[in-house]
């Protein structure tokens, strides 16, 4: 019986110790559980705290937004009633510039030379204000150059409009100026805001580094006749490529040519309607000279030059300045153009006028051109097989060996003409020039 007791006695004492083991395992667990609870509860009170303050924050930017919208919509209507006065004012400054129907608009493209711009204007203003209801004058700049603005804004004498474009430029080719894609652009909106908007006939484009001739306006007013009979011109332009002083001397000479020339040139609606659609992303002048474009149809041209560009600093870097554009002569000859008849322009003379100038010329032959030509006297004719042998010709003379689309630059059925020695006529003839001038025995003239 003792024996029994002690084995029980022996028993307890390892259940009483499990019982203590799993009471304090109890304890722990319990007080983790209460750490847990406790750190739970502080995490939602902060979350809690959290939600509040974001909701306060919510609250107020809800009050900025409907604070902003109506700001905007305030502004909105500002900008709607600003517009409304602008195109008014516009209008009636339009109205004031135009009494009765215009020649032409006559645009300076500008960007960001205030200081060009102000020598352009006051070149065409000296000659414009008498004839200020036929011509009325616009400045459209390209961007905000707060100089320009400021520039065009202070003559009362012409209207100032504006072209903002923000979409990206993305060249075509590596290492391209962006510069040339830009002004492609501007032109586009320029001339789509004259012809489409304010509905011009003709416009007239300068750009913001040219002076005038003093018969600059009468020039065009007479070859806007010959652009309204004759569709197979294309437009009129005052420049001359080969226009330099020691090749032109006669301001009454006005010639028809294949290649666009550009720097100062008058165009119509009606061409406009055909070039508008696809007008290029940038290389605009280029683009008119190819034949797809021109179709075949001719420029005018006055032998000395009706502008003359001073900007040797610009977009193309002063690509050729010293060489070409600086020693150009502009005309100082007040022509009388409404006295003088121009009909021998038109299509169905001006094949044969200038056929028979080019028939007098005393063929020349062998590679020194120059030395031949100055010991004959009168006009002289050169034939060149090729574009490099035309190039090699020109070099020795001096002239623009550039040829584009297989059409040199001032041509007329592969003719160009230019003075030499004062007022001897060069005539570089291609080689079926003749033919396509319709004489009837090329070889012997």
């Amino acid at each position: 019986m003792g024996r029994t007791g002690c084995d029980y006695r022996c028993l307890l004492i390892p259940a009483a110790l499990a019982f203590f083991y799993i009471q304090m395992r109890l304890f722990v667990t319990q007080s983790e559980y209460e750490g847990r609870l406790a750190a739970a509860i502080e995490s939602e009170s902060h979350c809690t705290s959290q939600s509040r303050l974001l909701i306060d924050q919510i609250s107020t930017q809800q009050g900025t937004i409907v604070s902003l919208r109506d700001q905007n919509k305030r502004q909105s209507e500002e900008c709607t009633q600003l517009k409304a006065l602008l195109e008014d004012l516009e209008r009636k400054g339009l109205k004031k510039l135009v009494d009765k129907v215009p020649v032409a608009a006559v645009v300076i493209m500008a960007c960001n030379r205030a200081d060009y711009l102000e020598r352009t204007i006051e070149s065409v203003l000296k000659y414009q204000s008498s004839v200020a209801s036929k011509y009325p004058l616009f400045v459209s700049q390209d961007g905000t150059d707060p100089n320009v603005r400021s520039k065009a804004m202070s003559y009362d004498q012409l209207m100032y409009i504006q072209h903002l474009d923000s979409k990206p430029v993305h060249t075509e080719r590596p290492g391209e100026l962006i510069a040339y894609y830009k002004i492609a652009r501007h032109y586009k909106w320029a001339m789509d805001q004259l012809f489409y908007k304010h509905n011009f006939s003709r416009v007239i484009i300068l750009e913001d580094d040219m002076e005038i001739a003093p018969d600059f306006f009468d020039y065009f007013e007479a070859a806007a006749a010959l652009l309204d009979k004759d569709r197979s011109i294309m437009a009129v332009s005052s420049w001359n490529d080969n226009g330099q002083k020691q090749f032109v001397h006669d301001p009454y000479e006005l010639y028809r040519s294949d290649f666009f020339p550009g720097l100062g040139w008058m165009l119509t609606k009606s061409i406009w309607d055909e070039l508008s659609p696809k007008w290029p992303k940038a290389y605009w002048d280029d683009w008119m000279r190819l034949k797809e474009n021109h179709k075949g149809r001719h420029f005018l041209r006055p032998e000395v030059c009706r502008t003359y560009n001073f900007g040797e600093h610009g977009s193309s870097l002063g690509q050729f300045f010293q060489q070409y554009l600086q020693p150009i002569k502009l005309n100082n000859v007040k022509v009388d153009w409404k006295s003088r008849d121009l009909s021998y322009l038109m299509r169905d003379k001006y094949t044969k006028h200038f056929a028979d100038i080019v028939r007098k010329a005393k063929p020349i032959q062998g590679t020194d051109a120059v030395l031949k030509a100055y010991n004959i006297e009168g006009d002289v004719r050169i034939q060149y097989k090729d574009q490099p042998d035309f190039e090699r010709i020109a070099r020795q003379f001096g002239i623009f060996e550039e040829w584009k689309d297989g059409i040199p630059r001032t041509s007329f059925k592969g003719v160009v003409v230019f003075r030499y020695q004062t007022t001897r006529r060069i005539f570089l003839v291609g080689p079926d020039s003749l033919k396509q001038l319709g004489t009837k025995d090329a070889r012997n003239i």
